[in-house]
């Protein structure tokens, strides 16, 4: 038996790859912490557990650590909800943001952090103002020598065909059906699917709170961080509030004010009251130049003026452990740099998701040794 277990559970982003992509994704950063680090880690074949589970193991014989890991499916409901018209995407993206702009507190969501407005603001922009720009350009270019009418239409379908393949390599269409699908989760009916998919995740983990672990991390990224706040509700119901000392709730890229900003959000506040009332442990690690994510921010502190939850709000420093070469900065790297959390730079740091998989200890030791840096 290894000298020190360790279970996970991971709800991913709003992403349509599923456990082969993350378990890949795993395999090669261990690896990599392998290489740089000298100690033999390795990560064990995918295997299914369950109809919304799949689990894999992280070991590392140099001091002895397996981490279970079970990856919580819901990327299928994801692919349900990715809109692939242009037309219906636009449609609903038209709806979901008359809907952010009637709802959304923009007072309290400046006050949080401006670069998560920009990043909901810039696709829906930049969808409308690109092709307009082009088709002036190339429209007005043509009337030269095309009658007006016909070189416009010219300039509308060329400015399509352009911008296309631009707003793809900028994610615009992937952050407007990301804003889309929270902006239909915080202001309709619960999604009945994604509510049974919860139940189902809750019971997963309640049913590893009880057993012979050093530790036990719910780990999310992104969108998975919005859909921890009804997961750890339900969680709390099921144990009566009793969490085991070893629990450990872990937030990467949160974005949950995208949601908890919404007035019209009710019942998503009332679940991060209920939240701010538990007694357990939550540590957020979130990067400043991540444009996707909250950094530094309590959401329960949102609607609730003392949260009990005991919380750590870090930021991951990304820049001290890449070389600068290789550090993702500036705008066009916003997609990658909102995946480093997922990732080993150049340079090991405690807190890198390697590092926490394969370390001998709880994760407040890594905490501890992070901050002494």
């Amino acid at each position: 038996m290894a000298g020190f277990k360790r279970k996970v559970f991971y709800v991913g982003g709003f992403d349509p790859r599923g456990a082969r992509f993350y378990h890949a994704l795993a395999a090669e950063q261990v690896a990599r912490f392998a290489q740089l680090t000298g100690e033999p880690a390795s990560v064990s074949p995918r295997r299914r557990a369950g109809a919304f589970r799949t689990d894999w193991s992280i070991l590392n014989s140099t001091h002895d650590v397996s981490t279970e890991y079970s990856f919580l499916r819901w990327d299928d409901i994801v692919r349900k909800a990715w809109i692939r018209s242009p037309f219906a995407l636009a449609a609903r993206a038209w709806r979901a943001y008359r809907a952010y702009i009637a709802h959304l507190d923009f007072e309290t969501g400046k006050r949080l952090g401006k670069g998560p407005l920009i990043t909901l603001f810039y696709p829906p922009i930049l969808s409308i103002a690109l092709p307009l720009l082009l088709t002036l350009i190339i429209g007005g270019l043509a009337a030269i020598w095309l009658p007006g009418s016909v070189a416009f239409a010219i300039g509308l379908v060329a400015a399509i065909l352009i911008s296309a393949p631009l707003l793809k390599k900028w994610h615009a269409p992937w952050l407007l059906r990301f804003f889309v699908f929270n902006s239909e989760l915080s202001g309709g009916e619960a999604d009945p699917e994604i509510e049974a998919r919860l139940d189902n995740f809750a019971e997963e983990i309640c049913a590893s709170l009880d057993q012979d672990w050093d530790e036990i991390i719910l780990l999310t990224h992104s969108n998975g961080s919005i859909l921890s706040v009804p997961l750890m509700v339900r969680v709390l119901e099921r144990r009566g509030d009793q969490m085991p000392p070893n629990f450990t709730l872990v937030t990467m890229g949160h974005c949950i004010p995208l949601v908890a900003c919404r007035r019209d959000a009710t019942h998503f506040h009332d679940q991060l009251r209920r939240l701010a009332t538990a007694d357990f442990r939550w540590v957020d690690i979130g990067s400043p130049p991540d444009g996707a994510a909250y950094f530094g921010v309590n959401p329960m502190a949102i609607v609730a003026p003392d949260p009990r939850p005991r919380m750590d709000l870090l930021s991951p420093r990304f820049h001290l452990f890449y070389n600068p070469e290789t550090y993702h900065k500036g705008y066009a790297n916003k997609y990658e740099i909102h995946f480093d959390y997922l990732r080993m730079g150049d340079r090991r740091s405690p807190l890198d998701f390697p590092s926490l998989m394969t370390a001998a200890r709880p994760i407040d030791a890594s905490v501890a040794e992070f901050r002494a840096i």
